[in-house]
């Protein structure tokens, strides 16, 4: 295999990393704002769930970041079609997302009950929204996105918002939205005490559960929809564009790669064993084992819709021929490389001083130790 392929294969599984990175740290984060009106049921209890996050919600967010730039800079031309198709859906996301820092801010700065249940709500929108935003967006890509291009490669997207809102995207949209909130109410019980303990340990098998049923009625589904195959490409020495390669439409497609190489089917079980552990490590009050458990099922979920959707990126729905690949939507090798030289540094160091932030910050928060400090939320 020559490097190019090498090295957009390496940034395949990168974009996955990321958007692991990226499910269990800001859902995480996310999922303690989705329940913080039922985890807590006073102000005090609130503070509580607020500040066990608090230190590190903005810090998670490079997550965030890193993820729109590797999309950016390694693939662009997926950066450009989706951005400019889900035009409504980012700015939706966007402004959840702008929301969500003024709840943390602001929320303490007056002592008034409507103050500060307005700001409750502002964090629960800004929690679940996005995470549902996040689901629906993996699972349109079953079904295809409405885009093709130009004779130029200018992408034009035929399709509307409520389109985008399909019964299995929305089926999507709520695991995703389930394993945020196991994974946040794991978080809660991680640091708080007593009663809010209890509340959230409900809240996190109640969210292994649901997320464990719909996990499983998406496989099935996924199994009777028509997926793509790529049929045909531009052979080795001509570019590889979406407007020189065949894609047929199969009944069950998306399950050939599991079917060509059943040792796939780890990763979706890998996706079950963390949900079905998480709810188990819950129940016994091993929260911390429990939350690892439940990154463990992000990966199975996140990497079994990889796995099947391989090596397609973003299909079409309006010209299946077009549909944007691994093979055809990567940066030049010159900057894939420069960025995996990059990745290789940052990445490392990102995960060490998140580990060192959560290392610092241990224990348990309790309404005494944020009663007297002024740098409480």
């Amino acid at each position: 295999m020559e490097l190019y392929a090498i090295l957009q294969i390496v940034w395949w599984l990168l974009l996955g990393v990321l958007l692991v990175g990226l499910a269990v740290m800001v859902g995480m984060d996310m999922g303690v704002g989705t329940i913080l009106r039922w985890v807590g049921r006073n102000d005090v209890e609130r503070r509580v769930a607020l500040n066990i996050i608090g230190p590190h919600w903005d810090g998670n967010q490079v997550w965030f970041i890193l993820g729109g730039g590797a999309v950016f800079a390694a693939f662009p031309l997926i950066y450009a079609t989706a951005f400019s198709g889900f035009y409504v859906v980012m700015l939706l996301l966007l402004w959840a997302m702008i929301v969500r820092p003024l709840g943390f801010e602001y929320r303490g700065k007056i002592a008034d009950a409507a103050w500060r249940n307005a700001w409750d709500w502002s964090l629960f929108v800004s929690g679940a929204v996005p995470m549902i935003v996040f689901g629906a967006a993996i699972g349109n890509l079953f079904h295809g996105v409405p885009f093709h291009f130009e004779w130029n490669l200018t992408s034009v997207y035929t399709g509307s918002f409520l389109a985008l809102l399909n019964p299995f995207a929305i089926l999507c949209g709520v695991l995703s939205l389930a394993l945020s909130v196991m994974m946040g109410a794991l978080t809660i019980m991680n640091g708080a005490e007593g009663a809010m303990r209890s509340r959230a340990l409900g809240l996190a098998c109640g969210g292994a559960i649901v997320a464990f049923v719909l996990f499983a009625i998406g496989g099935l589904w996924v199994n009777a929809l028509d997926g793509y195959q790529l049929a045909a490409q531009p052979g080795a020495g001509v570019p590889q564009t979406p407007l020189q390669q065949t894609v047929t439409i199969a009944h069950g497609a998306w399950m050939a790669n599991f079917t060509a190489h059943p040792v796939l089917w780890l990763v979706p079980a890998a996706g079950f064993l963390g949900m079905l552990g998480a709810l188990l490590a819950a129940l016994t009050g091993r929260s911390y084992v429990g939350w690892w458990l439940g990154a463990l099922a992000w990966l199975g979920v996140i990497g079994s819709a990889g796995v099947a959707l391989f090596p397609f990126l973003l299909p079409s729905s309006s010209d299946p021929s077009m549909s944007l690949t691994l093979w055809n939507a990567s940066s030049s090798r010159l900057t894939l490389a420069w960025m995996l030289g990059f990745t290789v540094v940052f990445v490392p160091l990102v995960i060490w001083y998140t580990g060192w932030a959560f290392w610092v910050m241990r224990g348990k928060v309790t309404p005494e130790s944020i009663e007297h400090d002024e740098h409480a939320y």
